[in-house]
């Protein structure tokens, strides 16, 4: 049997989960559920694969197939959750936000809504994307020890994160709830907001995977390279406001995301120091 990754274990257990509750909803051949059946071959046929072949090159194609899956997947739950469920969680996310603060700061912070936050928040949040594929790509290229413990920490983190989308799925405020007014802005929002507008499945909101990545890139970083957390730092900290400021996430989901980063980064960490005992 091929030794499994932390990552293989818990984006695994997304994928079975999911299979399985769609195969409740759909039965065996439904689509969904086989969609998600043939990840988890494939996941298990190229770790199978790996374990034999036991190369870097081997193990650098086994890594890479969960950046692919992460995409495929993620635009998987467009179907696939509205297959498991027609419930949102939105009312019950801003209960919780209401016993930790006054009310969710996407509604708080309306009175302080201007062009020229909507601008740079919106910049904030768009630089998410570009942070997590510089990332992959630099610790792809990188050395094998240090690219296992990377890909280990950042997909057991996209596994929960996922497994939290299909069982609390919810829409966020901006879609779940009337303001006062449209968030006014320039060039930079109008991109922002068709980007989500396209790229959104409609419940990824708990927990905040903009948090959580970026927070674990963050921490893995200051780990392994210093001069990249001090480049990424400020823009971060911007990012994780932007959740808040452009109505997308609950106080509650940033929280979530703060502590899947944390422990992800300990899945990173000892997965690095078995790596280093190993060669």
């Amino acid at each position: 049997m091929a030794r499994l990754l932390p990552h293989e274990w818990l984006f695994g257990a997304y994928l079975a989960l999911t299979w399985l509750r769609l195969v409740a909803a759909q039965g065996v051949l439904g689509g969904d559920a086989l969609i998600y059946l043939a990840g988890l071959g494939l996941a298990a046929g190229l770790a199978v694969w790996g374990e034999r072949r036991a190369t870097a090159t081997a193990w650098r194609w086994r890594l890479l197939y969960y950046p692919v899956a992460m995409n495929l997947y993620f635009q998987e739950m467009r179907n696939a959750i509205p297959a498991l469920t027609a419930y949102r969680f939105d009312a019950d996310l801003r209960a919780i936000d209401r016993i930790l603060l006054p009310d969710s700061p996407a509604f708080l912070l309306q009175p302080y809504a201007n062009p020229a936050l909507t601008e740079l928040f919106s910049l904030a949040y768009l630089l998410f994307f570009p942070y997590l594929l510089f990332s992959l790509i630099y610790y792809f290229v990188g050395e094998l020890p240090r690219l296992k413990a990377f890909v280990a920490g950042l997909f057991s983190l996209y596994g929960i994160g996922f497994l939290g989308y299909t069982l609390v799925p919810a829409a966020g405020p901006y879609l779940a709830y009337d303001f006062a007014a449209p968030l006014a802005g320039g060039q930079l929002t109008a991109w922002n907001a068709e980007l989500v507008r396209q790229g959104s499945i409609g419940v990824d909101v708990f927990p905040s995977l903009h948090v959580a990545v970026s927070g674990y890139l963050l921490g893995f970083d200051f780990r392994h390279k210093r001069r990249r957390f001090w480049a990424y730092l400020g823009p971060c900290v911007l990012l994780w406001l932007s959740t808040q400021y452009l109505r997308y996430h609950y106080f509650i989901d940033v929280l979530a995301g703060v502590a899947l980063a944390l422990f992800a980064l300990r899945v990173a960490e000892r997965q690095y120091r078995l790596e280093r005992i190993d060669s």
